[in-house]
């Protein structure tokens, strides 16, 4: 393709064979309505079943689908920075491969964005075929990443979402090894608003979001956006010692007075000193994230690297492999 397209669609894969195929039919019928030239742009991240194999067929087919194959799995978060690393689009569309995301919904992203704004992200009014286990624990993230976070992250957002090239751009400059590309599109600012829609289920397979991922994820998001964590620890640290330092007159008009309410024994030593072992223990903990965070950035790994490139257009690129 000698010239750019309107819009490039990014979709991170991940053992998605189910999907795929759905996928591609569906944002094509959505992107031939609109009118819009476009571009997909599927990038495999270490998918082990048959997913690499059908994003090549369709690739080979469809002039306007390329795909990235990763080396190995590097993770959904880099898996979009790469999609939006080698988007030539004037706008950047992120979706899931899942469909819990309806491509329907990107006529009305891009409607917001032809009205002037430079990111318009979807708001999940409702979230259908979820565990309430799921729908809580992604509840109080939201709130949470909210309210302590140093930047305004709309509630109830994905990275589903349209971004103008100003803002891919920008984003293409923070190298950060951990993502959380939410946060960065509302650090970078811009013309921001939602529309609201109605996520479905899985079209087909399983949640690749355990909850170990998911806390992985929430860390990643904290960290990365706020320092509370270090700062509850200096919180801790004074109502601890306001205590110490108001029981010492009490323990010692106790022990003048012959009071039975003596602190006494090693079962009561023993206690606090567990408490206060427990309480350095995870605050040495957060302290560990925030430097692992700064070990990352210091080795200045690259953050993927793409063993090919599927599709018809790739002499256009300058990417390099690794990104």
């Amino acid at each position: 393709m000698s010239t750019h397209p309107a819009l490039s669609i990014v979709a991170p894969v991940y053992n998605e064979e189910g999907n795929i195929e759905e996928l591609h039919r569906r944002v094509s019928a959505v992107m031939d309505r609109s009118g819009e030239t476009w571009e997909l742009i599927m990038v495999n991240d270490g998918s082990v079943d048959r997913s690499p194999e059908k994003m090549r067929a369709i690739a080979e087919e469809d002039a306007r689908v390329r795909v990235l194959n990763f080396a190995r799995n590097f993770g959904h978060q880099n898996a979009v920075t790469a999609g939006m690393d080698y988007a030539r689009g004037e706008a950047v569309v992120l979706i899931d491969a899942d469909l819990q995301d309806p491509p329907e919904v990107i006529l009305d992203l891009v409607a917001k964005w032809r009205k002037g704004f430079h990111v318009v992200y979807a708001v999940r009014a409702e979230r259908k075929g979820e565990s309430w286990f799921k729908k809580l624990t992604a509840k109080v993230f939201y709130r949470m990443i909210y309210r302590i976070a140093e930047i305004d992250i709309p509630l109830d957002t994905g990275d589903f979402r349209l971004m103008d090239r100003q803002v891919v751009n920008a984003l293409k400059t923070m190298r950060e090894h951990n993502r959380f590309i939410r946060g960065m599109t509302s650090w970078v600012g811009f013309r921001q608003t939602g529309v609201e829609y109605v996520r479905h289920e899985r079209h087909s397979g399983e949640t690749k979001y355990p909850l170990r991922k998911m806390l992985r994820f929430a860390l990643d998001a904290i960290t990365g956006f706020s320092y509370f964590p270090l700062q509850v620890a200096i919180y801790a640290s004074l109502i601890l010692g306001l205590i110490a330092v108001l029981a010492v007159p009490v323990v010692a008009f106790l022990r003048l007075s012959g009071s039975t309410l003596q602190f006494e024994g090693q079962a009561t030593t023993l206690v606090v000193v567990l408490l206060m072992s427990s309480f350095q223990l995870f605050f040495f903990f957060i302290m560990g994230q925030y430097v692992a965070r700064i070990y990352d950035e210091v080795r200045q790994r690259p953050l993927y690297i793409v063993s090919e490139v599927w599709g018809q257009g790739t002499a256009d690129d300058s990417d390099e492999s690794a990104g």
